[in-house]
């Protein structure tokens, strides 16, 4: 690259000093794509064998493991992986391997309460729910309102059936969950310079000045994050960029605005070892001079993470991982209340009778009855949690289950691809008899297009009539409508592919 700016090339070379050249180096390499496999869809459940080599999906594009992110793999670009059903149907998702970092470091476990706060377009939100398991709440947040709408689409594509999205301001959310969640992720708005390979796009916007208007409006996010952390929560902050100020400098002035937090030594709790195996290196102490942090502040800033091109596989980033004191019970922030439109009830449990087996249902939870589902318009949504939406702008307020039409129940495709085979009465499967791992036949390529199909083409067809799962190599892709041997197709006419 001959357009980097001069001044922030005078700055890399006095941070990295005689790595400097090995890091200009690494622009001249051609970047690694990454794809991370969505542990909610049912068959990948287990993605290799100790991590070395790609199994299932995977094994089309990729073989080798991100060594930070135990679902994530490098791939080559040339296979199109984006262009496969399988990206579609919500097997994986294409992530730059050290944004995988983020969530994969996260501390996230199954039945927690998170705040993904600057979350478009979904890489960490998804990652974050295939890591909740499908057991507590993701609240997922954009600021803006065309990244939220792809941010919803994702969530959707992945089969995520306890998240909601929200399209807020961060202040807007700390004074209506206060002291809320387990963990907050601040992935923030940044300069991106660590994203200048990938994105040259990106290069002509830098300037001191907006690396300044980033930190600022850092610290602003980072104080509302910390006000909605529950007592004893983790905030985690991040970025895509290799400036100070907007890294240990942001980091160390948090912690000074905020005592009843502390950083999380995450080199010390990964071990030398594993920091040397995967090219992980320490935030630096002498980074954060010169911004009025106390010394011993800025020496626990080395227990925030760092990737450096040049030092691994991957593009730029900053984690750090914080903690806040105390312990306490997390607040409420509603009630259920049960679904007060008896027709729609009506409707929607005669359509779990028809088309959902025992396993569906319970998939589904105990709302599947009156209380946890709620009406936008005609649309039925069973939320995750009992929560007070009002006056939010929200997108998704949980698994949005389908529309309620003039006495019938149309199903989403969200509801589509959050069930699985086992989990229908009825279901088709699409992949050609001699396939075996490729998945992209011509049976999936014209469900795909919204051509209807004939169950004696399909592979496997379970059920004889009423609401069918289309499903792909097991994984659930759309709903069909079976009739006299015929399956009516109902793949999104928006989403349909031209070819």
């Amino acid at each position: 690259m001959n357009n980097l700016p001069n001044e922030f090339l005078e700055r890399m070379q006095g941070m990295l000093g005689e790595e400097y050249g090995a890091f200009l180096a690494s622009y001249d390499k051609p970047r690694r794509a990454g794809l991370r496999i969505n542990l909610l869809k049912k068959g990948c459940e287990d993605t290799s064998d100790e991590n070395t080599s790609a199994a299932g999906p995977a094994a089309l594009f990729c073989a080798d493991p991100v060594p930070w992110a135990p679902s994530g793999y490098y791939c080559d670009p040339q296979t199109r992986p984006g262009k496969h059903p399988f990206h579609e149907a919500g097997v994986y998702y294409m992530q730059e391997p050290s944004a995988m970092a983020v969530a994969a470091l996260s501390g996230v476990k199954p039945g927690m309460r998170v705040l993904d706060l600057c979350a478009a377009p979904g890489g960490k939100s998804t990652h974050l729910s295939s890591m909740l398991m499908g057991e507590g709440v993701l609240y997922a947040n954009e600021i803006h309102p065309a990244r939220a709408k792809i941010l919803s689409q994702n969530i959707e594509r992945m089969g995520i059936g306890n998240a909601i999205v929200t399209n807020e301001e961060p202040a807007a959310l700390a004074g209506r969950f206060p002291l809320y969640f387990d963990t907050v992720v601040v992935d923030a708005p940044c300069s991106g310079e660590g994203m200048f390979r990938k994105e040259e796009e990106a290069i002509p916007n830098w300037s001191p000045e907006n690396v300044e208007l980033c930190a600022r409006r850092q610290k602003e996010i980072l104080d509302c994050a910390a006000e909605m952390t529950a007592a004893g929560g983790t905030l985690v902050y991040s970025t895509c960029t290799f400036s100070p100020q907007e890294n240990e400098q942001n980091a160390g002035l948090f912690l000074m605005r905020h005592p009843d937090f502390e950083i999380v030594d995450l080199p010390a709790e990964l071990g030398t070892d594993f920091m040397e195996r995967t090219g992980l290196s320490a935030g630096s102490a002498e980074f954060a001079k010169g911004a009025g942090i106390p010394e011993p502040i800025r020496e626990k800033l080395c227990g925030s993470i760092r990737l450096w091109p040049h030092r691994l596989e991957g593009e730029g980033h900053f984690l750090a991982l914080f903690r806040k004191s105390g312990t306490g019970v997390r607040r409420k922030n509603g009630a259920v209340k049960p679904l007060g439109d008896k027709e729609t009830l009506r409707l929607w449990k005669e359509f779990c009778a028809e088309t959902l087996t025992e396993a569906g249902r319970a998939a589904i939870g105990p709302e599947a009855g009156e209380s946890g589902l709620i009406l936008f318009g005609k649309e039925l949504y069973r939320i995750p949690e009992a929560a007070r939406l009002d006056g939010l702008r929200v997108l998704r307020p949980g698994l949005h289950l389908g529309t309620v039409k003039k006495n019938r129940f149309e199903p989403s495709h969200s509801l589509a691809l959050f069930l699985s085979r086992d989990q229908v009465r009825c279901s088709a499967e699409i992949s050609e008899p001699e396939e075996t791992a490729a998945g992209d036949g011509r049976a999936a390529s014209a469900y795909l297009r919204g051509e209807s199909l004939w169950a004696r083409d399909c592979r496997e067809v379970t059920g004889n009539k009423g609401w069918c799962l289309v499903t792909n190599l097991g994984y659930s892709c759309g709903w069909g409508k079976l009739t006299a041997g015929q399956i009516k197709n109902h793949y999104p006419k928006g989403v349909r592919r031209p070819y």
